[in-house]
């Protein structure tokens, strides 16, 4: 991919997905409206504390770069910043509600598991359950790939996914390794289909060991309040 955000750029750009889509009101943003954004300390990490003359430098190169665009004109007594990351006439990088959910949120907290992006996307799109999650991940990683999935960390059950706009990441799985490397530019890849119904499988299992669970309890309960 040609496009490289650095990790302040992927915050601004983030935080302008994220209220244009939670806040249409308010957005395009103020100059003093984005630093608060970027230093929220909900559905952040890192949280940071950065001044305004950060924001500032971040955003004129984000304009530089035709990533974001002033819509209340230079002359203006209060500029208002309005992203064109994707889905805009000026570029081709194109998202449905729910790609742009999870690049939203992997933009503004980093790698995460498909549960987790489950749950923290429902402010932005909905997802009927994780396998949805992980179908739309497996879709961004065909696509650009703009998403890869990274290798499991010992004691989790699930794997993390992490985005490619800021260049390529460390810990990717093997699986998607030997995927990539054996597909041809466009295509998917046998290997790569294999490693997705793989992880969806493993989705699967795990949506009903938690349903068992919950079923478990659910019983346990229904005896005590019957006895």
């Amino acid at each position: 991919m040609e496009l490289v955000l650095g990790p302040l750029e992927a915050r601004v750009i983030g935080c302008l997905i994220e209220k244009e889509i939670s806040t249409p009101d308010q957005y395009p943003l103020s100059l003093n409206a984005l630093v608060n954004a970027c230093n929220q300390k909900s559905n952040r990490d890192p949280v940071l504390e950065l001044e305004e003359l950060q924001i500032r430098a971040v955003v004129d190169e984000l304009i530089r770069k035709r990533l974001v665009v002033n819509t209340a004109g230079f002359n203006a007594r209060v500029p208002r910043y309005q992203h064109r990351f994707c889905n805009t006439e000026f570029g081709d990088l194109k998202f449905d509600a729910q790609a742009l959910g999870i690049v939203c949120e992997l933009l503004l907290r980093g790698p995460q598991t498909p549960g987790e992006l489950r749950s923290r996307t429902n402010r932005l799109c909905q997802f009927e359950d994780v396998t949805q999650v992980d179908a739309v991940l497996h879709e961004l990683m065909e696509q650009g790939p703009y998403v890869v999935k990274l290798a499991r960390e010992p004691g989790k059950r699930e794997s993390r996914f992490a985005h490619l706009f800021s260049g390529e990441v460390s810990g990717v799985a093997s699986d998607e390794v030997s995927a990539y490397s054996g597909r041809e530019p466009g295509g998917s890849g046998a290997n790569g289909s294999n490693a997705a119904l793989a992880e969806r499988v493993e989705t699967l299992e795990e949506e009903i060991s938690e349903l068992r669970g919950q079923v478990a309890a659910l019983s346990a309960r229904l005896d005590e309040l019957t006895s």
